[in-house]
């Protein structure tokens, strides 16, 4: 780079200066949810009051980290912000319909706790394990169940694949915008007990998946996929699931806990620790 050494320096204009944000949630573009609040919009506070009831004050607080440290730290889109309650929030609760009283819940996926923490807001009664791989949202989650106070949730990270054998089955999995059918039957069903159920949250294409992959499903050990529409009358564009019944246990034997051979360690070795002899 060339300089030219014969010229004044130029002055370059003041500019006044603004203070320096204390924290990334200070210089965010800030959604309108409802004008300067996080409370749900008019038009779902009935659906809001019916689906949380005494609760809602733990959704909203919840919607308020989405809309903010959500997006922060890249969980949402800055856009989703404006939709966090129709999209979000009410379209998970209302699956709750589908889950019976105290149920054993694993979310698969969980990401920003979409299903999980919103059923675990909606249904105290449920007992909810949040399984996410990545280390940053399952920060995240563990920020929220611990500020929210949700005793009933547990985060654990780990690959669906990888909890198999290690988490007691349970008896709903429930999983949103994690794979197609398929797949997501794969790693979902050897979470769930024989006669547990997958909780698929689906859009439009639903029907499409289950057509395509009907057989896929059967060869995991599932029943015939089933459209069920959550939230009928309380929500203008309700919830569509694909629920699958864990029909058979198909789970891999070494995937399963393998109880030991009495008088001899998991190394093959007898309890005294010589090597057994051959033909013994």
């Amino acid at each position: 780079m060339y300089r030219c050494r014969n010229r004044a320096p130029r002055r370059r204009p003041e500019r006044s200066r603004l203070p320096a944000p204390s924290s990334p949630a200070d210089w965010i573009w800030r959604p309108s949810v409802t004008g300067s609040s996080f409370d749900p919009p008019a038009d779902l506070v009935p659906a809001a009051r019916t689906l949380f009831g005494a609760r809602l004050p733990l959704a909203t607080e919840y919607a308020r980290r989405l809309a903010t440290d959500g997006v922060v730290r890249g969980l949402i889109g800055p856009r989703e912000t404006e939709r966090i309650w129709d999209r979000h929030l009410v379209n998970c609760a209302a699956v709750a319909e589908l889950i019976a009283s105290e149920a054993s819940t694993a979310d698969v996926g969980s990401g920003a706790g979409l299903p999980g923490v919103v059923l675990a807001i909606a249904r105290p009664d449920l007992s909810v394990a949040l399984l996410e791989p990545l280390a940053r949202r399952t920060a995240f989650l563990s920020e929220v169940v611990a500020d929210l106070g949700l005793d009933n949730v547990e985060v654990v990270r780990v690959r669906a694949e990888d909890a198999v054998g290690k988490l007691a089955p349970v008896d709903v999995v429930t999983a949103r915008a994690v794979a197609a059918l398929d797949r997501l039957s794969a790693w979902c069903l050897p979470l769930a007990k024989v006669g547990g159920r997958l909780l698929a949250l689906k859009g439009a294409t639903a029907a499409d998946e289950v057509a395509a992959h009907r057989d896929a499903v059967a060869r995991l050990g599932g029943s015939e996929p089933v459209i069920r529409s959550c939230g009928q009358g309380l929500l203008p564009d309700p919830t569509t699931v694909v629920e699958v019944v864990r029909d058979r246990d198909l789970t891999p034997a070494s995937k399963r806990e393998r109880p030991e051979r009495p008088g001899r360690s998991r190394s093959g070795r007898s309890r005294s620790g010589s090597r057994p002899r051959r033909g013994a």
